[in-house]
């Protein structure tokens, strides 16, 4: 059907509305043009034939006694047979110019105007319902939103996805209704198509998709190829016709047709567009008002125009008498005037009126048919009760309003955009678009190797897990990073080497299959989260797991404090280390469930201030606690129940006074103690009770001193002071004999005492940068086990030439500015210079005992030239 702005708008553009014009429209738009041909027709006689004769009338005569009467419309329509008597007219003595003016002045004054002008009214009328008709086609508000719906239903129609997706639910209800009928003889059944064309060709009559094992037919397709008027063979034939109680067996021969990389991202870019405009138009119902206020205007018009015409119809006669005042002009002041026209006008009138009867039925039946039906509201139940597309949801508002106008046209493009509305739909392609790009072999190229040498694969930014993934039997190490749907199902337990695994903001559902190889064999798992509620509930059941680390915001207002309080960590019997990154306020006492296997507690608290630690005191079986950035300003008293403590890190507070060493005396068996980054201004003597320390580490503090009680730790092995405010380093450094590693750089130290290399001969690094040393003490060469030495940011003039007996630090161990270490010898810079004749991979504080060193005859000649210095 066409309407009159067809006639100089461009015909595709207004040919794609009639999908959303029903059936009463369509006859509504019949009938406007047949009005429209009507009125046109009754204004062209109007214009070309229309006009009165008018002849005079004497006012007395001998042979009329009775009055003047106008004369009756059955003396012009007499029988032939009264034809046949002559007639006698009488003389009146006029020419033909005052016949002339005597007709066009009776023409205006005698005939009635609904004769004159009533085809031009209901021109005019016609041409307003007409534009009433199509008027929410080009409103502003509604004529966008329609364009960009038929836009999307077009490429839904034209998307070989809809195709494939129409294809697997009739697939799927083919099983379905075969599981409940008699097993009938096997039939083999072939493609009709082995090749494909592309979307862009095809239209909807490709049958661009058949799965492996999708059911094809032999029916020949369409032959015309509409994106909008026909369907697909394939889906056609599997959506109306009933399926056949055969069991069918797939050709597994050759390997189905599957969508090109194009089409993939067509289809998810229609995803999305499809999703967008359905946010966009049920936000409000625009075009529902607006079509309903111009149905309403059609009927209240056509109310309008039956309610006068009608009565005028009856008006319009044959005979008119006319009075002109002419009687000087002619003799004559009444005239007997005939309309020629007026039987032609009368039945086109009474035709217009029928026609527009029969219009004002279609309107009244839209109004009934918007009002009675909830229009706003557009349920998928008919597919539901198929059992095909399930997940369809509801619509609302002008997209609602939209399909049930499209329904009116054709039920099936409902059905095919439901393809794009489906989530399982999305995550179907999604899978499949996932499959073929990151295969097997894809991912194996992309597995490398962690510091610990294990298997690493990290995935980032992918909508779904490809199922590959899952036959990478080797990994190790997983990590997942900004994946929206991630699923681990069943197939997850052929990854039997899968240890660790790490999820950076991805939301991870685990299927029973799955849970239960995550139980047995994953050993760490870190999980980084906006919010607490994030976490995976299936993360407290790996009763397997050994370390837990979470990453995120942990109040205890709306965080990890109320989740832990309904015990969810009972089941994580194994867990040893247990880290958490967040802002946490105190210590759950929930995680006292956990004080018979937990062993490292490790807390970076982001600065948060920590108020509450007893939670400490329950877990006695610690043995290593970090609580870093925590805002603490005195040692915990909570420590003092941790007998087995062996390591305390409490780097990164507002430490200011170590008074509180002296109640870590009962702890006997810690031996590392780090405090770093404080504001420690001086070091008690307390901390000599420390006997069992092996490391302790006080850099970046504000130390100007050191008490002597601090070189009583005679199994101190690695000392750590840069960083603080010292000026002297006293002599009793030298009681720490097993002293192995000694940081004293970004300090105010002038000068080495001698005692710390005469018996810290075990000393393997030895770092006094960014300090104001004059000289180094030829005492130097007795370190023979210093493998590193850093002297950089010093006021040193020169090197002392004992370096040459230090051998661990050639291959560059030494560290110093270049023009001070051409002050050396030559012979000692060129021993300094040569790389290292026994390479080690153990940390410097660990001395190689069984590398023997190998001389050179430069290096000979250097121990003679010394010995005979000496």
């Amino acid at each position: 059907m066409f309407a009159l702005s067809e006639l100089w708008s461009g015909g595709e553009r207004q040919g794609s509305y009639k999908l959303l014009k029903p059936w009463w429209e369509v006859f509504m738009d019949y009938l406007l043009v047949l009005m429209l041909m009507v009125s046109i027709l009754a204004g062209t006689l109007l214009l070309s034939r229309d006009g009165v004769v008018c002849v005079p009338e004497h006012s007395s005569s001998i042979n009329y006694s009775s009055p003047i009467k106008p004369v009756s419309d059955s003396i012009f329509s007499s029988t032939p047979e009264s034809l046949k008597t002559p007639v006698k007219g009488r003389r009146t003595n006029l020419d033909f110019q005052q016949y002339i003016y005597i007709s066009q002045v009776c023409y205006h004054e005698a005939l009635p105007w609904y004769s004159r002008f009533l085809p031009y009214v209901t021109l005019l009328h016609t041409l307003v319902l007409l534009a009433s008709g199509c008027f929410w086609f080009h409103f502003p508000l509604t004529s966008a939103r329609i364009e960009h719906f038929l836009s999307l239903l077009a490429k839904c129609c034209e998307s070989p996805w809809t195709t494939r997706a129409l294809s697997h639910t009739a697939k799927l209800d083919t099983r379905f209704s075969e599981a409940d009928q008699v097993v009938q003889p096997k039939v083999q059944v072939t493609s009709l198509y082995k090749t494909r064309k592309s979307s862009l060709d095809s239209g909807t009559d490709s049958p661009l998709l058949a799965g492996t094992d999708s059911v094809s037919t032999t029916t020949q397709p369409s032959p015309c190829p509409s994106t909008l008027s026909h369907c697909s063979t394939l889906s056609a034939l599997s959506l109306t016709e009933p399926v056949l109680p055969v069991q069918v067996v797939p050709d597994t021969s050759r390997r189905g047709a599957t969508l090109d990389r194009s089409d993939r991202e067509q289809a998810r870019a229609l995803f999305e567009r499809v999703r967008r405009f359905r946010a966009h138009c049920e936000s409000s119902d625009v075009i529902y008002k607006v079509y309903t206020a111009q149905t309403v205007f059609k009927v209240l018009k056509f109310i309008l125009i039956i309610s006068y015409t009608t009565p005028l119809l009856g008006s319009i006669t044959f005979s008119h008498v006319c009075q002109p005042r002419s009687y000087a002009l002619t003799g004559y002041s009444v005239f007997q005037c005939s309309h020629s026209l007026s039987s032609v006008l009368r039945k086109l009138m009474q035709a217009y009126v029928s026609l527009l009867f029969l219009f004002g039925l279609l309107g009244i039946y839209a109004l009934f048919w918007i009002f009675h039906k909830s229009l706003r509201q557009y349920s998928f139940q008919s597919l539901r009760e198929k059992g095909s597309m399930l997940d369809v949801p509801d619509l609302h508002n002008d997209l609602a309003f939209l399909l049930h106008m499209a329904d009116q046209y054709d039920p099936l493009l409902a059905q095919r955009l439901s393809v794009f509305l489906s989530p399982v739909s999305e995550t179907r392609l999604l899978e499949e678009s996932l499959e073929r790009r990151w295969g097997a072999e894809r991912l194996r190229s992309m597995i490398t190797s962690d510091q610990q040498g294990r298997s690493l694969l990290q995935l980032v930014a992918l909508p779904h897990l490809p199922p590959a993934l899952f036959t990478l039997s080797q990994l190790e190490v997983l990590k997942l990073e900004l994946i929206g749907d991630a699923k681990l199902t069943a197939q997850i337990s052929n990854m039997t080497a899968l240890r660790e695994m790490h999820l950076y903001h991805c939301t991870v559902s685990v299927e029973p299959g799955a849970l239960q190889h995550l139980q047995e064999h994953l050993e760490t798992l870190h999980v980084t989260f906006t919010q607490a509620a994030e976490i995976p509930v299936w993360v407290y059941s790996l009763r397997g797991l050994q370390e837990l680390h979470l990453t995120g915001r942990l109040s205890n207002e709306g965080g990890m404090g109320r989740g832990w309080a309904l015990g969810s960590l009972r089941q994580l019997r194994h867990l040893r280390v247990l880290a958490l990154r967040g802002m946490l306020q105190k210590i759950p006492g929930e995680l006292s469930e956990l004080a018979g296997s937990l062993l490292k507690l490790e807390i970076y608290n982001e600065g948060t201030r920590l108020l509450v630690l007893t939670g400490l005191r329950r877990l006695t079986g610690l043995a290593e606690v970090q609580l870093q950035a925590c805002q603490l300003e005195r040692l915990p008293s909570a420590l003092l129940a941790l007998t087995g403590l062996r390591s305390l890190d409490l780097q990164h507070n507002s430490l200011r006074t170590l008074e509180e060493l002296l109640g870590l005396q009962h702890l006997r068996r810690l031996s590392c103690l780090r405090l770093a980054h404080n504001r420690v201004l001086a070091l008690p003597a307390s901390v000599g009770v420390l006997r069992s320390l092996e490391l302790l580490d006080l850099a970046h503090n504000q130390l100007q001193n050191l008490p002597s009680a601090l070189f009583t730790l005679h199994k101190l092995r690695r000392l750590f002071l840069a960083g603080n405010l010292l000026e002297e380093l006293p002599a009793e450094i030298g009681a720490l004999m097993l002293l192995s590693e000694l940081d004293l750089s970004a300090n105010r130290l002038e000068c080495l005492p001698k005692e710390l290399f005469e018996s810290c001969v075990e000393l393997r690094n030895l770092n006094v940068a960014n300090n104001s040393l004059g000289s180094l003490p030829a005492g130097l060469g007795c370190l023979t086990q210093l493998s590193r030495l850093d002297v950089r940011g010093n006021s040193l003039e020169e090197l002392p030439i004992e370096l040459g007996c230090c051998f661990g630090l050639r291959g560059g161990s030494l560290l110093v500015e270049n023009w001070l270490l051409h002050t050396l010898p030559r012979q000692v810079r060129d021993v300094l210079q040569q790389p290292s004749s026994c390479p080690s991979s153990e940390p410097p504080s660990r001395p190689n005992s069984d590398c023997f060193p190998t001389f050179s005859a430069a290096q000979w000649s250097f121990h003679s030239a010394l010995e005979s210095r000496i």
